[in-house]
C-alpha cells in the first residue's frame, strides 16, 4: 500500500523540511519557512511567580523561545497571567505555553491568558483505569461524542482569543479506549491525537501544534511518522513538536533524546523541540541548539543517488535479514569495534579504554558488559590472549603475511579483495563507500561490509546503501564506520546518536565503529554501547525512564534518581521508572521492569510494570523499598 514515504522517496536522500502551516505563537510563528524553534519547562511551583518569573528568564537568556509552564489546577492557570505581566515588566515577551493534563477548566483560562495551551489527549477527558474492556461501535461513538462536547469550547476559546494549542500524544498516557482498540503502539498515539484534529478542524481551528512522545526511540520515530502519513491522508500539515520523554539525566538521556529527535530532523520533520532532561530546565537548552546547527550543516550536503522504491516497512521494525558470520548477523545483538590500531606502544591501557580488563586466574583479557567484540588493530597484532568471544580485525595485507587463527580477520578495501589470492575461509571484512551501488558488490558469502560516507548528510547517504541492500537481495551484515574529525565529544555524541542511532532504530545495522581525532577511545566505547542501548537494539546497562521535573513534581527528582543510580547501576538491562507526578507515571512505565511515582507530599507508590505493589509509602523508606522489591523478585544481582 502506498504511503507517504513511498511516495516521496526523494525525501529518503535529499534533505528538505517538510512542509507545514505557519502557526503563530505570540509574536515567534512557528512552521512553513520559519527557523525550527527551541521550548523547555520550568519546573518551579507555577504559584511562586517570582521563582517561576527568574527560572524563565534563565531560560530565555540561554536561547528558549517558548517556555512552558504546568496549570495542574485553575489556580494555577490564573497566575499564568501574573506571570506573563512580570516578565513583561522586565522586558521578557517570550509566548508562554500552559501544560494541561486533567482539568479542561485550567486550559479554558489559560487560554485567555497566554499565547499557547498544551492537552494531552489520552488525559484530558478520559480517566486512565487501565481496564480491559470490549467496546462496541455504538459505545466507542459515545465516547467520541463526549470528547466532542468537553473539548469544542477550549477550541472556540483559543479561535476566539487567537490562542494556539498543541495537541500532545503521549505513549504513556493513552486512554483505556485507545488502548483497548489500538493497543500500546505507535498507532495508537496517532489515532488519539487525529480525533481531537478533527473536532478542531470541524470548527475551523488550525493554530495546531502536534507531538508523539515517548520513552522508546523506536515508539517515538514511527509514531511521527504515522502521524504524518495520516495527517497527509486527511489533508491536514501541522506543524510537529518532537521530544523524548522521560529521557532521564546524563549521557545516556542526551544520547536518546538526539537519537530520536536528531533523526526526525535529518528527515525533515520537527518545527520545535525540546529536550527533557532529568536536570536543572537550563541544561536542555545547549543540547537542543546542537541538534538545531546540525540540520543547518546537511542543507546543502552533496547529492544522494535516489532509490527506485523503499523495501522497508518505515512505520514498524523488522531486522534486516542477514547470513550469521560469527558473533555477527542474523539476528544477534549489534557489535561495536575499538580502534586500538595506535597502542602498540601501551596495549594493557587501550584494551582498558576499549572496555576490557586482565582476569588473572585465566591470564587473558576479558571484555565487561561495555568491551568491544571486535579490536581494530590495523599492522600491530598484540602478542597477548584474549577472550575467545573477541575479534581481532587486521589490515588485509598484515593478515595475508600473519599466521592465521580463528580470532583474526582481515580488512580489506574492495579491490583488495577483488584481486586477493588469499581470502578468510570464514569472514572477509570489506571498507567501501556509501556512494557504490548495491549492484555492483560481490554477493560472497561471509563478506561483512564496514560502510563508511563522506557525505554532510551522513544518515541519509548510508541508509541508502542499507536500503540497496535490501532491494538486491543481499544478506551481507553492515557495521557502520563513522569518523567525526574536530567534534567536541558533546557535539559527537549527538551526531552519533543521531545518525548510527537512526539507522540502528530501523533494524539495518549489524555493528558499529567509532573514530574521532578528539576524543579518547573509553568515551567512543562509552558512546557507542549508549547508542546501542538508546535504539533498544542492545541492553548492556540499568535503563532509567525518568521524566524531566516540573511543577506538578513531588519530589526532587535529580536527587531521587542519583540515589536510585547509586544503587541500581549495575542491574545490567533492567529497566526502572522515576516519575515525579501519577500524570505519565503508571503509562510511560509500562516499558518498565519497576517503577518509582511520587503519589502525593513525601508519598511514593512503588510499581511492577504497571501494577502498584506497594501505595503510598513515605519517601525516606521509598529507595530502599524500591530495592527489596527487585530483590524479592529475583532480579537482584551484588555489585561487583
Amino acid at each position: 500500500m502506498n504511503n507517504y514515504f513511498s511516495d516521496n522517496l526523494d525525501r529518503l536522500t535529499r534533505y528538505q523540511r517538510y512542509g507545514t502551516r505557519v502557526v503563530n505563537i505570540g509574536d515567534v510563528p512557528l512552521g512553513g519557512g520559519y527557523p525550527i524553534r527551541i521550548q523547555s519547562m520550568t519546573n518551579t511551583d507555577t504559584l511562586d511567580t517570582a521563582a517561576t518569573v527568574a527560572q524563565t528568564i534563565r531560560l530565555v537568556d540561554a536561547g528558549c523561545e517558548y517556555v512552558r509552564i504546568t496549570a495542574p489546577s485553575v489556580k494555577e492557570a490564573r497566575n499564568l497571567g501574573v506571570i506573563k505581566s512580570e516578565l513583561a515588566k522586565q522586558g521578557y515577551s517570550v509566548p508562554l505555553i500552559a501544560d494541561i493534563h486533567f482539568v479542561p477548566r485550567a486550559a479554558e483560562v489559560a487560554a485567555t491568558l497566554i499565547e499557547k495551551v498544551r492537552v494531552n489527549p489520552g488525559n484530558y477527558v478520559d480517566r486512565k483505569q487501565f481496564q480491559q474492556k470490549e467496546y462496541s461501535d455504538s459505545e466507542y461513538q459515545a465516547e467520541l461524542d463526549h470528547i466532542r462536547t468537553r473539548f469544542t469550547p477550549l477550541v472556540k476559546l483559543c479561535r476566539e482569543a487567537g490562542t494556539a494549542l498543541r495537541i500532545g500524544s503521549n505513549h504513556g498516557s493513552l486512554a483505556d479506549r485507545i488502548l483497548n482498540h489500538y493497543g500500546d503502539t505507535p498507532l495508537g498515539m496517532v489515532e488519539s491525537a487525529m480525533e481531537f484534529i478533527r473536532i478542531c478542524a470541524d470548527e475551523n481551528f488550525h493554530e495546531l501544534v502536534i507531538s508523539m512522545k515517548a520513552s522508546n526511540t523506536r515508539v517515538m520515530i514511527q509514531a511521527y511518522r504515522l502521524l504524518v502519513d495520516h495527517m497527509q491522508r486527511e489533508g491536514f500539515n501541522y506543524p510537529l513538536h518532537l521530544g523524548v520523554t522521560e529521557a532521564g539525566d546524563g549521557d545516556d538521556a542526551r544520547i536518546k533524546s538526539a537519537l530520536g529527535i536528531g533523526a526526525l530532523l535529518k528527515d525533515g520533520f520537527g518545527d520545535t523541540i525540546r529536550v527533557s532532561l532529568t536536570e536543572a530546565p537550563e541544561a536542555e537548552i545547549p543540547v537542543a541548539i546542537s541538534l538545531v546547527n546540525s540540520v543547518s550543516a546537511i542543507q546543502d550536503h552533496q547529492p544522494i543517488p535516489p532509490l527506485d522504491s523503499l523495501p522497508i516497512d518505515l512505520f514498524s521494525y523488522e531486522r534486516r535479514p542477514t547470513r550469521k558470520t560469527g558473533i555477527i548477523g542474523a539476528g544477534q545483538v549489534p557489535i561495536v569495534v575499538a580502534d586500538i590500531a595506535s597502542g602498540h606502544s601501551d596495549t594493557a591501557n587501550h584494551l582498558k579504554a576499549a572496555g576490557y580488563q586482565f582476569d588473572l586466574v585465566q591470564q587473558s583479557w576479558l571484555p565487561g558488559d561495555l568491551g568491544a567484540d571486535i579490536l581494530y588493530v590495523a599492522k600491530n597484532i598484540p602478542d597477548i590472549k584474549l577472550s575467545t568471544n573477541t575479534l581481532v580485525l587486521c589490515d588485509s595485507d598484515t593478515w595475508q603475511v600473519s599466521d592465521e587463527n580463528e580470532q583474526l580477520f582481515p580488512l580489506f578495501d574492495l579491490e583488495g579483495y577483488v584481486k586477493a589470492d588469499l581470502r578468510h575461509k570464514a569472514a572477509n571484512f570489506i571498507k567501501v563507500d556509501a556512494q557504490i551501488a548495491s549492484s555492483s558488490l560481490p554477493d560472497d558469502s561471509g563478506i561483512i561490509w564496514i560502510l563508511s560516507t563522506q557525505n554532510s548528510h551522513v544518515l541519509a547517504d548510508q541508509r541508502r546503501f542499507l536500503l540497496d541492500l535490501v532491494q538486491s537481495g543481499k544478506q551481507q551484515s553492515v557495521i557502520l564506520h563513522n569518523n567525526y574529525p574536530g567534534l567536541s565529544r558533546d557535539d559527537l555524541l549527538l551526531s552519533a546518536a543521531t545518525e548510527m542511532g537512526g539507522l540502528l532504530n530501523d533494524g539495518l545495522v549489524d555493528g558499529i565503529w567509532l573514530n574521532s581525532d578528539q576524543v579518547p577511545l573509553d568515551d567512543l566505547t562509552t558512546i557507542a554501547f549508549g547508542v546501542l542501548q538508546a535504539s533498544r537494539s542492545r541492553m548492556t546497562k540499568t535503563e532509567y525512564i525518568a521524566c524531566p521535573s516540573c511543577g506538578r513534581t513531588l519530589f526532587d527528582l535529580e536527587e531521587v534518581t542519583a540515589r536510585i543510580r547509586a544503587r541500581t547501576a549495575h542491574l545490567k538491562g533492567l529497566k526502572i521508572g522515576i516519575m515525579g507526578c501519577i500524570v505519565n507515571g503508571p503509562g510511560e512505565m509500562a516499558d518498565a521492569d519497576f517503577g518509582y511515582v511520587g503519589t502525593g507530599p513525601g508519598k511514593v507508590s512503588l510499581y511492577r510494570g504497571l501494577n502498584v505493589v506497594q501505595a503510598h509509602i513515605p519517601q525516606a523508606e521509598a529507595v530502599e523499598s524500591l530495592i527489596d522489591l527487585i530483590k524479592s523478585d529475583g532480579c537482584w544481582v551484588e555489585p561487583q
